[in-house]
């Protein structure tokens, strides 16, 4: 978005000694670009402190006994001798015809032995990977709470995921995850995925392709369901979605911000051509979001009537009865916008994406629940 959101302390270097060949050069200028949007957006005015809204149990490191009882698995990157990454770097890489880059944080005591969970964090439509590191944060919490971050693009005119099942996008995350198994020591019975608006998309999409190598998924403005979706084992969510969200509305369609974006060839805008093959890429399903969570639930064998409950001032704890490890979850944000709950980068772009709640942070919630949920 805003460029003054990226002048940030991106130490983003090219990865020197790759095993095999890589994409082509992906300049740091082009993962700084500005966020494409058609409304003006404020200067940043203020960061929200929100400590005392949730439980400080939430950060407890103690699983519960079903979940200890899954121990870590090592990934052939734990026996290779790479050296964990140092600090956050960005690293080409292409596949399935997609050339791109992904940028990885780790713990700054992460061993080349020990297998660390690993969370990918899809960015949302029109936006870089950059952007997304500074809206989510999670490479932040990850570094002080012992999971790796990596936050991919595909290079495109503008940027996005074709959620198409079979997409070359959809390949390309999926060997991502093999490459970031075979070259970091990543815990295989713990990866996640993570994404913000057509990143929750692609999320949700792939939640059914790679059941078998995904433990969990998280979505921020834009869980789906998406029609023909047979996963090979039910896939634990929890997602995030504010009642005023003007790109994604909470009771469905297409919101009138999302219409105004570019189109994904970079020629006229998203509503100027809502038909299009690449249009349809984008998203799967325009339902209301809680229809989306009750398919997902359906899905997994839950039950047919969710529990409500309140968790902080204006968010709401919608979840169902699930068979064990298939847990659906939905929070409402009542009169939050299309945000990241408790994201400060956010704060400057309120004219844009609308009201960002601090009452919780989504960082916090989502990495509660993947450490309950492994493989």
């Amino acid at each position: 978005m805003a460029a003054n959101l990226l002048r940030r302390n991106w130490r983003l270097m090219r990865y020197e000694g790759q095993a095999h060949e890589i994409g082509a050069p992906h300049p740091a200028s082009a993962i700084l670009k500005s966020y494409i949007a058609p409304m003006p957006i404020r200067k940043c005015i203020v960061a929200v402190a929100m400590l005392g809204a949730v439980s400080s149990s939430m950060l407890a490191s103690s699983f519960p006994p079903a979940v200890a009882a899954v121990p870590p698995q090592s990934s052939f990157g734990c026996g290779s001798g790479a050296s964990p990454v140092q600090g956050q770097k960005s690293f080409d890489f292409s596949a399935a015809g997609d050339i791109g880059s992904y940028i990885v944080e780790m713990p700054p005591d992460a061993s080349a032995k020990d297998p660390l969970p690993l969370i990918i964090d899809l960015h949302g439509y029109s936006e870089t990977a950059a952007i997304q590191v500074s809206f989510s944060a999670l490479g932040s919490y990850g570094s002080t709470h012992g999971f790796i971050t990596v936050t991919p693009q595909v290079n495109k005119a503008v940027q996005y995921w074709d959620i198409t099942p079979g997409s070359a996008d959809q390949k390309f995350l999926g060997d991502l995850i093999t490459h970031l198994t075979q070259t970091l020591c990543v815990d295989r019975h713990r990866v996640f995925v993570a994404g913000y608006s057509n990143g929750a998309f692609m999320a949700s999409a792939l939640a059914c392709t790679y059941a078998n190598k995904i433990a969990a998924v998280a979505t921020v403005a834009g869980i789906q369901a998406p029609p023909g979706c047979h996963p090979a084992r039910p896939v634990p969510v929890v997602a995030f979605h504010g009642t005023a969200d003007p790109f994604v509305p909470y009771q469905g369609g297409i919101g009138p911000a999302a219409k105004s974006l570019p189109a994904p060839n970079g020629v006229g805008t998203l509503g100027s051509h809502p038909d299009s093959k690449e249009d349809r890429g984008i998203s799967a399903s325009t339902l209301p979001i809680p229809i989306e969570e009750a398919r997902w639930a359906a899905r997994n064998g839950c039950s047919k009537s969710p529990k409500t409950s309140t968790v902080a001032i204006g968010v709401t704890l919608i979840a169902y009865s699930c068979p064990r490890n298939a847990t659906v979850e939905l929070y409402r944000e009542s009169g939050d916008g299309h945000i990241w709950a408790g994201s400060e980068a956010m704060v400057s772009i309120e004219s844009v994406v609308g009201k960002t709640t601090f009452a919780i942070s989504a960082d916090q919630l989502m990495w509660k629940f993947f450490a309950s949920h492994p493989l």
